[in-house]
């Protein structure tokens, strides 16, 4: 009979309760002194806990983050500029509710595309799709989706995503077509959802980045009115990590 309950129990594609239930039958000594109601519940436990795993893996393998990073390992130690105190309202990711936006900037290497990618594991953590992007490949693929027909289709997938990170905004000229793009994807998404961008350019200098002053004030309105900030500053982190290496390991 618990054979047969089990392979129903997979069939309805409650996998969590069967292997829930297949723990009780091989630990019977465990269990055996709870009440019928109490094991039920370890049951529903059980699927709800599986259940919230499958999700988050789902939205993480969705989101194809450039790195593995999440905001308890946020370093406070390295001199870039943040704190704890200045981090405090952001890693609780209320601003993701909001519908508001998050732009990282700072030099070379001192973690902007790191620390988005903790910010968008805080988002599938909260049960939000999330999908990263180097901003000049996303570009590249809207130009692709142009000649194939499937542009609009692009446009509702990147409308529907919760949380968009482009990343290394501005290291490269954008054409016409590309500006043009980058305003139908921000006004899609402007107080439906939330984006995440990162730069080297400070936030003053994307407007001339942009390259056309009238579709830039209309990007940068959308974009920046209700955004967030981090400026990151200092060396390179991954300088500084090579030097204590070079010093841990002396040749």
């Amino acid at each position: 009979m618990i054979n047969q309950t089990m392979t129903r129990l997979r069939s309805l594609r409650l996998s969590g309760m069967a292997e829930a239930l297949a723990l009780q039958q091989e630990q019977p000594g465990t269990y055996e002194g709870l009440s019928f109601e109490e094991r039920l519940a370890l049951l529903v436990d059980q699927e709800d806990a599986d259940r919230s795993n499958k999700r988050l893996a789902r939205l993480l393998r969705a989101a194809r983050f450039k790195l593995s990073a999440t905001l308890e390992d946020i370093d406070y130690e390295q001199p870039r500029g943040i704190t704890k105190s200045q981090m405090a309202t952001l890693v609780t990711c209320d601003w993701l509710r909001r519908k508001q936006n998050l732009l990282i900037t700072g030099p070379c290497g001192t973690g902007k595309s790191w620390l988005s990618c903790a910010f968008g594991h805080g988002a599938c953590l909260r049960g939000l799709s999330t999908r990263y992007f180097r901003t000049s490949r996303l570009l590249e693929a809207m130009t692709i989706a142009h000649g194939d027909g499937s542009y609009s289709k692009q446009l509702k997938q990147l409308a529907r995503v919760d949380l968009l990170i482009l990343d290394d905004w501005g290291l490269e000229p954008l054409s016409q077509n590309q500006r043009n793009d980058l305003l139908e994807i921000m006004d899609d998404r402007h107080n439906h959802s939330s984006t995440i961008v990162t730069s080297q350019l400070p936030v003053s200098k994307w407007h001339d980045s942009i390259g056309d002053a009238t579709l830039a004030d209309a990007i940068l309105d959308r974009l920046a009115h209700n955004a967030h900030r981090i400026k990151l500053k200092g060396e390179s982190m991954r300088k500084t990590r090579a030097k204590l290496d070079d010093r841990e390991h002396p040749s």
